[in-house]
Protein backbone atom coordinates (compact mmCIF):
# COMPACT_ATOMS: atom_id res chain seq x y z
CA UNK A 1 0.00 0.00 0.00
CA UNK A 2 1.42 3.38 -1.02
CA UNK A 3 0.54 6.52 0.92
CA UNK A 4 0.46 9.58 -1.27
CA UNK A 5 0.64 11.89 1.73
CA UNK A 6 1.76 11.58 5.32
CA UNK A 7 1.25 14.94 6.91
CA UNK A 8 1.20 16.53 10.34
CA UNK A 9 -2.27 17.91 10.96
CA UNK A 10 -1.64 21.10 12.89
CA UNK A 11 -5.07 22.61 13.51
CA UNK A 12 -6.43 20.00 15.89
CA UNK A 13 -6.21 19.23 19.58
CA UNK A 14 -7.29 16.25 21.65
CA UNK A 15 -9.55 15.99 24.66
CA UNK A 16 -9.76 12.84 26.73
CA UNK A 17 -12.95 12.16 28.68
CA UNK A 18 -12.41 9.46 31.35
CA UNK A 19 -15.70 7.64 31.91
CA UNK A 20 -17.16 5.24 34.45
CA UNK A 21 -18.87 3.35 31.66
CA UNK A 22 -17.52 1.32 28.78
CA UNK A 23 -14.51 2.37 26.79
CA UNK A 24 -14.97 4.05 23.44
CA UNK A 25 -11.49 3.07 22.25
CA UNK A 26 -9.93 -0.12 20.93
CA UNK A 27 -7.40 -1.82 23.17
CA UNK A 28 -4.16 0.15 23.12
CA UNK A 29 -1.76 1.87 25.45
CA UNK A 30 -4.08 4.80 26.25
CA UNK A 31 -6.59 2.43 27.83
CA UNK A 32 -4.18 1.32 30.55
CA UNK A 33 -5.16 4.09 32.99
CA UNK A 34 -8.95 4.31 32.77
CA UNK A 35 -11.79 3.78 30.31
CA UNK A 36 -11.92 6.88 28.14
CA UNK A 37 -13.16 8.53 24.99
CA UNK A 38 -10.89 10.60 22.79
CA UNK A 39 -12.37 13.66 21.12
CA UNK A 40 -10.54 15.48 18.36
CA UNK A 41 -11.40 19.17 18.07
CA UNK A 42 -10.32 22.45 16.53
CA UNK A 43 -7.65 23.86 18.87
CA UNK A 44 -9.04 27.39 18.34
CA UNK A 45 -12.07 26.49 20.47
CA UNK A 46 -10.49 24.02 22.87
CA UNK A 47 -11.22 26.13 25.96
CA UNK A 48 -14.80 26.84 24.93
CA UNK A 49 -15.41 23.15 24.26
CA UNK A 50 -14.04 22.14 27.65
CA UNK A 51 -16.38 24.63 29.33
CA UNK A 52 -19.33 23.45 27.26
CA UNK A 53 -18.76 19.76 28.03
CA UNK A 54 -18.34 20.52 31.73
CA UNK A 55 -21.92 21.82 31.80
CA UNK A 56 -23.22 18.35 31.00
CA UNK A 57 -21.28 16.38 33.59
CA UNK A 58 -24.11 16.95 36.11
CA UNK A 59 -23.08 14.82 39.15
CA UNK A 60 -21.19 12.11 37.32
CA UNK A 61 -17.53 11.50 38.03
CA UNK A 62 -16.36 12.46 34.59
CA UNK A 63 -13.19 14.45 33.98
CA UNK A 64 -12.66 16.47 30.81
CA UNK A 65 -9.03 17.32 30.16
CA UNK A 66 -6.75 18.04 27.17
CA UNK A 67 -4.02 15.65 26.05
CA UNK A 68 -1.24 17.96 24.80
CA UNK A 69 1.18 15.04 24.58
CA UNK A 70 -0.75 13.50 21.69
CA UNK A 71 -0.02 14.45 18.09
CA UNK A 72 -2.61 14.10 15.33
CA UNK A 73 -1.62 13.09 11.81
CA UNK A 74 -3.65 12.56 8.67
CA UNK A 75 -2.66 9.64 6.49
CA UNK A 76 -3.94 9.78 2.91
CA UNK A 77 -3.72 6.77 0.57
CA UNK A 78 -3.24 6.79 -3.18
CA UNK A 79 -6.52 4.89 -3.47
CA UNK A 80 -9.42 5.46 -1.03
CA UNK A 81 -10.22 1.74 -1.18
CA UNK A 82 -6.94 1.00 0.61
CA UNK A 83 -8.35 1.78 4.06
CA UNK A 84 -7.97 -1.95 4.80
CA UNK A 85 -4.21 -1.34 4.67
CA UNK A 86 -4.43 0.05 8.21
CA UNK A 87 -3.69 -3.45 9.50
CA UNK A 88 -0.31 -3.35 7.77
CA UNK A 89 0.43 0.09 9.19
CA UNK A 90 -0.52 -1.05 12.69
CA UNK A 91 2.03 -3.83 12.47
CA UNK A 92 4.79 -1.65 11.09
CA UNK A 93 4.24 1.48 13.22
CA UNK A 94 5.23 0.46 16.72
CA UNK A 95 4.78 3.93 18.26
CA UNK A 96 1.13 4.25 17.26
CA UNK A 97 -1.32 5.01 20.05
CA UNK A 98 -4.41 5.12 17.84
CA UNK A 99 -4.69 4.28 14.17
CA UNK A 100 -8.20 4.23 12.74
CA UNK A 101 -9.97 4.95 9.44
CA UNK A 102 -11.22 8.52 9.29
CA UNK A 103 -14.92 8.11 10.24
CA UNK A 104 -16.06 10.83 7.82
CA UNK A 105 -15.27 9.10 4.52
CA UNK A 106 -12.76 6.65 3.09
CA UNK A 107 -11.54 9.51 0.88
CA UNK A 108 -9.86 10.97 4.00
CA UNK A 109 -7.76 7.88 4.78
CA UNK A 110 -6.79 7.44 8.45
CA UNK A 111 -6.27 9.40 11.65
CA UNK A 112 -3.02 8.58 13.43
CA UNK A 113 -2.33 9.59 17.04
CA UNK A 114 1.10 9.27 18.60
CA UNK A 115 2.70 10.48 21.82
CA UNK A 116 6.02 11.93 20.71
CA UNK A 117 7.24 14.66 18.36
CA UNK A 118 9.30 12.46 16.06
CA UNK A 119 8.33 11.22 12.63
CA UNK A 120 6.47 7.94 12.46
CA UNK A 121 7.93 5.46 9.95
CA UNK A 122 5.17 4.56 7.49
CA UNK A 123 5.90 1.99 4.78
CA UNK A 124 6.14 3.65 1.35
CA UNK A 125 4.85 6.92 2.82
CA UNK A 126 6.06 10.46 2.24
CA UNK A 127 5.80 13.54 4.40
CA UNK A 128 3.50 16.23 3.03
CA UNK A 129 2.54 19.78 3.87
CA UNK A 130 -0.63 20.60 5.86
CA UNK A 131 -1.77 22.74 2.93
CA UNK A 132 -1.87 19.58 0.81
CA UNK A 133 -4.13 17.97 3.40
CA UNK A 134 -6.55 20.91 3.42
CA UNK A 135 -6.57 21.12 -0.36
CA UNK A 136 -7.43 17.42 -0.53
CA UNK A 137 -10.34 17.68 1.92
CA UNK A 138 -11.76 20.76 0.18
CA UNK A 139 -11.70 18.84 -3.09
CA UNK A 140 -13.55 16.01 -1.35
CA UNK A 141 -16.11 18.40 0.15
CA UNK A 142 -15.13 17.70 3.77
CA UNK A 143 -15.59 20.67 6.15
CA UNK A 144 -13.48 20.83 9.30
CA UNK A 145 -13.05 23.24 12.20
CA UNK A 146 -14.78 26.49 13.07
CA UNK A 147 -13.60 28.25 9.91
CA UNK A 148 -15.60 25.86 7.73
CA UNK A 149 -18.34 25.24 10.31
CA UNK A 150 -18.84 28.50 12.23
CA UNK A 151 -20.73 27.94 15.51
CA UNK A 152 -24.27 29.27 15.46
CA UNK A 153 -24.24 29.51 11.66
CA UNK A 154 -23.57 26.07 10.19
CA UNK A 155 -26.51 23.64 10.32
CA UNK A 156 -25.67 19.91 10.55
CA UNK A 157 -27.64 18.70 7.54
CA UNK A 158 -26.68 21.61 5.30
CA UNK A 159 -23.05 20.87 6.24
CA UNK A 160 -23.50 17.21 5.16
CA UNK A 161 -22.63 15.89 8.63
CA UNK A 162 -25.22 13.14 8.19
CA UNK A 163 -23.04 11.78 5.35
CA UNK A 164 -19.98 11.74 7.63
CA UNK A 165 -21.29 9.86 10.67
CA UNK A 166 -21.77 13.20 12.41
CA UNK A 167 -25.51 13.03 13.20
CA UNK A 168 -27.53 10.33 14.96
CA UNK A 169 -31.24 9.95 14.15
CA UNK A 170 -31.79 7.25 16.77
CA UNK A 171 -30.14 8.75 19.87
CA UNK A 172 -31.24 11.81 21.83
CA UNK A 173 -31.61 14.18 23.23
CA UNK A 174 -29.33 16.94 21.93
CA UNK A 175 -29.75 20.62 21.23
CA UNK A 176 -31.39 21.08 17.83
CA UNK A 177 -32.45 17.44 17.57
CA UNK A 178 -36.10 18.18 16.79
CA UNK A 179 -35.34 20.50 13.88
CA UNK A 180 -32.57 18.23 12.55
CA UNK A 181 -34.71 15.08 12.71
CA UNK A 182 -37.75 16.77 11.15
CA UNK A 183 -35.69 18.16 8.27
CA UNK A 184 -34.06 14.78 7.69
CA UNK A 185 -37.31 12.81 7.61
CA UNK A 186 -38.99 15.37 5.37
CA UNK A 187 -36.12 14.88 2.94
CA UNK A 188 -36.02 18.54 1.90
CA UNK A 189 -32.59 20.11 2.22
CA UNK A 190 -32.46 23.04 -0.16
CA UNK A 191 -28.91 24.18 0.58
CA UNK A 192 -25.72 22.20 1.06
CA UNK A 193 -21.98 22.74 1.36
CA UNK A 194 -20.52 21.87 -2.04
CA UNK A 195 -16.86 21.68 -3.08
CA UNK A 196 -16.07 24.45 -5.55
CA UNK A 197 -13.13 25.37 -7.74
CA UNK A 198 -12.36 28.95 -8.68
CA UNK A 199 -11.58 29.60 -12.33
CA UNK A 200 -9.18 32.31 -13.39
CA UNK A 201 -6.91 34.50 -11.25
CA UNK A 202 -7.75 34.58 -7.53
CA UNK A 203 -7.12 37.93 -5.75
CA UNK A 204 -3.98 38.04 -3.61
CA UNK A 205 -6.08 38.51 -0.47
CA UNK A 206 -8.25 35.54 -1.46
CA UNK A 207 -12.03 35.36 -1.44
CA UNK A 208 -13.79 36.92 1.55
CA UNK A 209 -15.51 34.41 3.79
CA UNK A 210 -19.25 34.69 3.28
CA UNK A 211 -18.93 36.38 -0.12
CA UNK A 212 -22.15 36.01 -2.15
CA UNK A 213 -22.15 33.45 -4.96
CA UNK A 214 -24.22 34.73 -7.87
CA UNK A 215 -25.79 33.26 -10.99
CA UNK A 216 -25.08 34.61 -14.46
CA UNK A 217 -28.06 36.96 -14.11
CA UNK A 218 -26.92 38.21 -10.70
CA UNK A 219 -29.34 36.21 -8.56
CA UNK A 220 -28.13 34.90 -5.22
CA UNK A 221 -27.14 31.22 -5.31
CA UNK A 222 -25.46 30.99 -1.91
CA UNK A 223 -22.32 32.03 -0.05
CA UNK A 224 -18.66 31.15 -0.18
CA UNK A 225 -17.83 29.52 3.15
CA UNK A 226 -14.05 28.93 3.19
CA UNK A 227 -11.20 27.65 1.10
CA UNK A 228 -7.56 27.62 0.15
CA UNK A 229 -6.21 28.91 -3.13
CA UNK A 230 -8.54 27.92 -5.95
CA UNK A 231 -10.53 25.29 -4.02
CA UNK A 232 -13.04 25.66 -1.23
CA UNK A 233 -16.56 25.11 0.03
CA UNK A 234 -19.70 27.11 -0.67
CA UNK A 235 -23.17 26.85 0.82
CA UNK A 236 -25.34 26.77 -2.29
CA UNK A 237 -28.94 26.17 -3.30
CA UNK A 238 -28.99 22.73 -4.90
CA UNK A 239 -31.06 23.87 -7.90
CA UNK A 240 -28.46 26.54 -8.78
CA UNK A 241 -25.26 24.50 -8.93
CA UNK A 242 -25.43 23.51 -12.61
CA UNK A 243 -25.58 27.01 -14.05
CA UNK A 244 -22.70 29.48 -14.49
CA UNK A 245 -21.75 30.96 -11.11
CA UNK A 246 -19.37 33.68 -10.01
CA UNK A 247 -18.17 35.70 -7.01
CA UNK A 248 -17.59 39.44 -7.11
CA UNK A 249 -14.21 40.42 -5.70
CA UNK A 250 -13.20 43.45 -3.64
CA UNK A 251 -11.59 45.12 -6.66
CA UNK A 252 -14.88 45.13 -8.62
CA UNK A 253 -13.89 42.06 -10.61
CA UNK A 254 -15.43 38.62 -10.59
CA UNK A 255 -14.20 35.05 -10.38
CA UNK A 256 -16.12 32.21 -12.00
CA UNK A 257 -16.48 28.94 -10.13
CA UNK A 258 -17.57 25.39 -10.82
CA UNK A 259 -19.38 23.11 -8.41
CA UNK A 260 -18.88 19.37 -8.03
CA UNK A 261 -20.84 16.67 -6.20
CA UNK A 262 -18.54 14.26 -4.31
CA UNK A 263 -18.77 10.68 -5.57
CA UNK A 264 -18.80 9.34 -2.00
CA UNK A 265 -22.09 11.08 -1.15
CA UNK A 266 -25.19 8.85 -0.93
CA UNK A 267 -27.04 8.60 -4.23
CA UNK A 268 -30.13 10.23 -2.72
CA UNK A 269 -28.23 13.50 -2.32
CA UNK A 270 -26.95 13.72 -5.89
Amino acid sequence: MDCSLFTRHLVEDILVLPSLGGCGLPEHELAEQAPAFLLECDSAVLGALETHLALYRIRRKVVVEPCPELRVWALLPDCPEEVCGAALLRERTDRTSVLTPDPRTARMGWRLLIRDEGLVPVPRGRLGDPRDYHRHRYQQGVPEGVRDLPPGVALPLESNLAFMNGVSFSKGCYIGQELTARTHHMGVIRKRLFPVQLLGPVPEDGIALGAPVLTESGQAAGKYRAGQGDVGLALLRAEKIKGPLHIRTSNSGQVALTVSVPDWWPTVAK
